[in-house]
């Protein structure tokens, strides 16, 4: 009698607990799990730019969890098999060698990931059942009050409906034993073989906090942030913050990778609050998961459309300013300096960023959202081009007006100038304050105005700060 045999197709849950590709009504007598690179992947991310769309931050993350993650599986029977190629041809050609019984994978919201799980299903042979599952999110898709053609316009509006109608079910735990590795190959490519650019990048040690790609790390860092800095009282007054390590959750990464799953953290945070009382904080952080599911559900919803209609353009010489952080302009030129040499900004740095290069300097939003796509270590795609899409209005809930103006916003998020001084080093020169944040003002030998700026528009950046602004 034949052995049932079934694939587990990991993508962005790479988690042993709360992982329902890992739970079984009916348990294979073997399993093989697998991870697929996509090749694409290691492609340029915009025309003639030599960058990857998968940057050396994402990449090391990446490697990092995978890596944590086989060790994981080999505890409990199994294994990890690492491939790169085409998603699709790699997962049909093992189930059709392996004659597999079926093929697991979680729901996706990328359109390319989509398209992917659609073609392997046309591909599988008929013998071979493809189990797409729903996973990751705080609000499972068959729990929805409505259907996803009918997803809200708005966030206030999802928002409002979530959460009088749906509850937030526990997450599982992990499995203790999983089923054996079948005759079949093994293999984890090294990162070295994949980009050495990658294996040999370190992050910026000047940032506040060191990311580590894994289960354990996510775990570590969710139970450090609630319990042993007290987060959960303090989130929303600390979130807008820039320098230190918490000032924000940094939870972002492992919840992107799947190394945590948005119901554990629900489930950390409702524990914290069942012993120190609910809190306008602790509530924001559920309010940022809420946030996350809208964008992924949307982008489902939108398909291809996500990333706009229009051709793009090709990168030109302000876009090139602001993506190697030489614009001129301290605010954003730090947080473009930490984006590249650590990856990862706050919140606030983003939406600043995002609105300094679509509002100010007229570039096309899309080429900052592929910029952050090489660049940030917790890219989801959702997420990102669904940020990048409401911070250019040309999303749901679409405003046009909506606009950060960087120097006043430097002048109250950074009044001493403290992240720009720690980040581009010649402004420690200066003394603290809106002279760090203009020093072509008070330093003109030695600082240039804005080299984004034409001569004609010479006081183009001080108007600027007279004028009213949109913070959300």
């Amino acid at each position: 009698m034949n052995s049932a045999i079934d694939i587990v197709w990991l993508q962005d849950n790479l988690r042993i607990a709360d992982n329902p590709l890992l739970q079984f009504d009916s348990p294979p007598d073997q399993l093989l799990c697998l991870y697929v690179l996509d090749q694409r992947w290691l492609q340029p991310c915009l025309p003639g730019e030599p960058a990857l769309r998968l940057g050396p931050a994402r990449l090391r993350f990446l490697w990092q969890s995978l890596m944590e993650l086989r060790g994981e599986l080999l505890q409990r029977g199994s294994d990890l098999l690492v491939r790169i190629g085409d998603p699709v041809e790699v997962v049909v050609q093992l189930a059709v060698s392996l004659n597999a019984r079926q093929v697991r994978v979680v729901d996706q919201s990328g359109s390319e990931e989509i398209q992917h799980i659609n073609e392997v299903a046309q591909q599988l042979p008929e013998s071979t059942y493809l189990d797409c599952v729903d996973s990751g999110y705080l609000i499972d898709a068959e729990a929805l009050p409505f259907e996803l053609e009918s997803l809200p316009s708005s966030f206030s509006a999802f928002r409002r409906c979530v959460e009088k109608y749906c509850p937030i079910s526990s997450p599982k735990p992990a499995p203790v034993t999983l089923p054996s590795w079948p005759e079949a190959p093994r293999g984890f490519p090294p990162l070295k073989s994949v980009c050495q650019e990658s294996d040999s990048w370190q992050p910026d040690d000047r940032q506040s906090f060191i990311f580590v790609g894994g289960e354990s790390a996510a775990q570590d860092r969710l139970k450090s942030y609630l319990w042993r800095h007290n987060g959960a009282e303090s989130y929303k007054k600390t979130r807008n913050g820039l320098l230190g390590a918490n000032f924000s959750t940094r939870f972002s990464p492992w919840l992107a990778r799947g190394c945590l799953s948005a119901r554990q953290v629900h489930q950390e945070v409702k524990a914290w609050e069942a012993e120190n009382g609910n809190s306008e904080s602790s509530y924001w952080i559920i309010f940022e998961l809420l946030w996350r599911d809208y964008f992924h559900r949307t982008a489902q919803q939108e398909g291809r459309s996500l990333f706009g209609f229009k051709q793009l353009p090709e990168p030109n010489e302000a876009f090139n300013l602001w993506r190697t952080a030489t614009t001129g302009v301290p605010f954003i030129d730090a947080a473009m300096f930490e984006l590249y040499h650590t990856g990862w900004i706050s919140n606030r740095a983003r939406q600043n960023v995002a609105s300094f290069l679509v509002k100010d300097l007229q570039v096309d939003w899309r080429l900052g959202a592929y910029w952050f796509e090489h660049c940030l270590i917790d890219y989801d795609v959702a997420s990102n081009w669904g940020n990048w899409r409401y911070i250019s209005g040309v999303g749901r809930d679409p405003r046009q007006d909506r606009y950060f103006n960087v120097l006043k916003q430097a002048g109250h998020y950074d009044p001493k100038g403290l992240y720009v001084a720690h980040w581009l080093p010649m402004l420690e020169l200066l003394p603290s304050g809106v002279e760090r944040h203009q020093p072509w003002r008070v330093a003109p030998s030695q600082f240039s105005l804005p080299c984004v700026i034409p001569n004609e528009w010479q006081h183009w950046l001080i108007a600027r700060t007279e004028l009213e602004e949109t913070d959300e």
